[in-house]
């Protein structure tokens, strides 16, 4: 597992690095609903690729609803913790040629929202994996940055590995977000399940085991994305 993920991260800065550098160039897709499974529904995210909403956290506050029956198409996708750290837009962002799909369940102040994404870049998974991969990387040094992007929000990663982050990220005395990332290069995914509140939090956050979340993100691709995973 360790090499693994340092080849993995070796590939994955040596892609983003190739975005500054040579302007690599996407071809964009449409994305429209899709149920079923890829193949054939490729040109869209399958309605199986979504996390369980049991398997979520606060599920048993909140009842989320299946993320399949209120997801909607993602044009040019961005994480949400960007948009807390105002992260720079990156020159030829492959998010924009991406196959995406966004799920969001709003709440009122002070209580949990959830917001998930699945993006998936179509063609061969050699190239759409190292692109999943050097997006989590480009994620990482978002999150690195954000101190200097926005100076009074406060991430914390709590996982950091090559093909997944999780964080935590604090405004104190506004806001609290838990972001959990994951690339499966296997099936050229990237999947974000991120819940936010304002403080003071009418309901308190119960820890579940980043493990435990990413299995829960991860599984769904394997049935959803024929043949990626054996």
């Amino acid at each position: 597992m360790q090499v693994r993920s340092v080849l993995a991260l070796a590939v994955a800065s040596a892609v983003a690095t190739a975005w500054s550098l040579t302007g690599l160039v996407f071809s964009p897709g449409m994305a429209r609903a899709a149920p079923g499974i890829c193949p054939p529904f490729c040109d869209a995210i399958p309605d199986s690729a979504w996390i369980e909403s049991s398997s979520i956290p606060l599920s048993s506050v909140y009842r989320w609803p299946g993320l399949a029956g209120v997801a909607v198409t993602a044009a040019k996708p961005r994480f949400e913790f960007e948009s807390w750290c105002a992260s720079p837009a990156i020159p030829g962002d492959p998010r924009d040629y991406a196959v995406a799909a966004r799920a969001t369940v709003p709440n009122p102040d002070g209580q949990w929202n959830l917001q998930a994404q699945v993006l998936h870049w179509r063609g061969d998974t050699v190239t759409g994996g190292r692109t999943a991969l050097a997006t989590i990387e480009r994620a990482r040094m978002a999150l690195s940055s954000c101190g200097a992007t926005a100076p009074t929000v406060s991430p914390s990663l709590t996982t950091s590995e090559a093909d997944r982050l999780a964080a935590v990220i604090s405004d104190p005395g506004s806001r609290v977000m838990h972001v959990y990332l994951l690339a499966e290069p296997s099936n050229s995914t990237v999947v974000e399940v991120v819940l936010w509140t304002t403080i003071p939090a009418v309901v308190e956050w119960r820890a579940v085991s980043d493990a435990q979340i990413f299995d829960a993100m991860s599984t769904p691709l394997c049935a959803a994305y024929l043949g990626s995973c054996r």
